[in-house]
Formats: structure tokens, sequence, C-alpha cells
């Protein structure tokens, strides 16, 4: 059976279409106060930063534009705001950014922690 996008919101197409940007900015609120709580130096390192995470984007953004655009690979439009940047939607480029910066806030405040038991 074909995809068909839904045709009723509830009333509230905002909160409907903003559910993947609320997940990336959950994700955010959970790990952004690692940099500060234990004084990590990721953010003070942004050229740093950008070289670990560019290469990956560069090739799953890829893989992602070539997946929609041969129909392998689809968002679902109620769940994304409608903007999209070469048929993707610019939620999925802030994915490939938000997601790794807390992956790598997770591992080094880890570091941090394990380093400090280790000297205890």
């Amino acid at each position: 059976m074909p995809w068909k996008p839904p045709s009723d919101f509830g009333g509230q197409p905002i909160v409907r279409h903003a559910s993947y940007a609320a997940m990336l900015a959950f994700v955010l609120i959970g790990t952004l106060p690692l940099h500060r709580h234990y004084h990590l130096s990721v953010l003070r390192q942004p050229m740093r930063l950008l070289m670990a995470i560019a290469p990956v984007a560069v090739v799953f953004i890829t893989w992602d534009l070539l997946a929609t655009s041969s129909g392998q690979w689809q968002f679902d439009p109620a769940q994304t705001f409608g903007m999209r940047l070469w048929g993707l939607p610019l939620e999925e480029y802030a994915f490939f950014v938000v997601i790794p910066l807390a992956g790598i806030l997770t591992f080094e405040a880890v570091t941090v922690v394990r380093d400090r038991r280790r000297a205890a």
C-alpha cells in the first residue's frame, strides 16, 4: 500500500510538524550541560569538532539524498517542517550535527568521570 500523508493533524499542526526538531532539541538539552558540568573543551575547539563531524555528515547526507531521490527512503511531512534543501528536511541536516555532537560530549564526559575515578 503506498504511503499517504495524514490528512488530519488534530488541530495542532505545529506541534506535530515539530516532532523531529523537538527530538533534536531534547538531545541537546540533555547533553549540552555536560560541557559546562565536566569542564569539557569540545565547544572551545570548533575546527576540531568540525573535522570530526563534517566528513561523516557528508557521507550520510549524500546517502540520504540518493536514497530519497530513488524512493527507497522518505521523510514523513507530518513530522517535519516544510522547509527542504535538495529534497531533505532541514531537520535531517541538523541530525547529522546534533547527534554526533551529543555522542562526542557524552564520550568526553564519561572519559572525565573515568579518569577521576582512576585518580581517586
